[in-house]
């Protein structure tokens, strides 16, 4: 039994060491980009950095261009263009040539401090007999009468302003004192004064109508039809640059005012006359004054 259980068949072999634990593989390092991948990659990117180059170009040009905006508009606002005249009527249309004519009236005088006349704003109209018409036509008669240079327009309470002066004598002759050249220029340079407020400040006035006094004991036949279009430079000149801020007496008129009032005022002299056209509507017919 004890053979059976010591013997040859049944004895412990010591068993082999048990084997080492394999060898940790080498590390290999990442495989290199070949050049033809970088060189790709830093074609990608130069685009995107032109780009940008581009966006900050244009946003400077836009800095500078809005630094220079307000340069140029503090520049204004501290140093501002000049105001063509130093008063100005409020509002527009008939409101403000009436404005206008409460303006200027009082400062004309007569030597005696009289004031010179009242001058009256309307829209064009007529008193043909006692009712009051409006005037729908300005006919300009040619040179000498002649029928072929007859010129006619439309007016309206939109593109005309109608001035009457009225020295409060008979028939709106200038009350006091004695006629004279001198007296007359003042009675225009009135009118142009008037004519360059009208059409400087009140819009869509294109014509100026003044009714100018007569001689005492006659009645009214001279008017002075102006233009926007005859006083172009005036209107591009501050007002006290063409007529001074202290209005003269009639026989205190500056030399240069004189001109400007004899060049801009004495061929739109026009004796007046009223025809009715066969529509019923009323014309004012001016025909010029002769040439001496």
């Amino acid at each position: 039994m004890a053979s059976d259980v010591t013997g040859d068949g049944g004895a412990l072999v010591p068993g082999e060491p048990p084997a080492a634990p394999p060898a940790p593989l080498p590390e290999t390092a990442a495989p290199e980009r070949p050049a033809a991948d970088a060189s790709r990659t830093h074609a990608l990117q130069m685009p995107h950095r032109g780009r940008f180059v581009a966006v900050y170009a244009i946003l400077a040009l836009a800095l500078c261009a809005g630094t220079a905006s307000v340069v140029v508009f503090a520049s204004r606002s501290i140093n501002p263009a000049p105001a063509w005249s130093e008063w100005r009527p409020s509002g527009g249309g008939l409101g403000a040539a009436r404005q206008i004519a409460d303006h200027v009236s009082p400062d004309y005088r007569l030597p005696n401090g009289a004031q010179l006349v009242d001058v009256i704003a309307k829209a064009p109209s007529v008193s043909p007999g006692k009712q009051t018409v409006p005037i729908h036509y300005l006919a300009i008669r040619g040179a000498n009468g002649k029928v072929s240079g007859d010129q006619v327009f439309s007016v309206s309470s939109s593109n005309s302003v109608m001035y009457s002066l009225c020295g409060l004598g008979s028939n709106c002759s200038i009350a006091t004192g004695t006629p004279s050249i001198a007296r007359g220029r003042l009675v225009r340079r009135e009118i142009l004064e008037l004519a360059l407020y009208t059409f400087k400040y009140v819009g869509g006035i294109d014509n100026v109508i003044a009714f100018m006094p007569p001689k005492p004991g006659a009645t009214p036949q001279y008017v002075v039809y102006l233009r926007k279009s005859d006083l172009q430079q005036e209107l591009k000149t501050p007002l006290a640059d063409t007529l001074r801020s202290s209005t003269p007496l009639p026989n205190t008129i500056p030399a240069h005012e004189v001109q400007l009032v004899d060049a801009t005022t004495d061929p739109r002299v026009f004796s007046f006359g009223l025809a009715q056209v066969q529509t019923g509507d009323w014309a004012l017919v001016l025909a010029p004054l002769p040439a001496s």
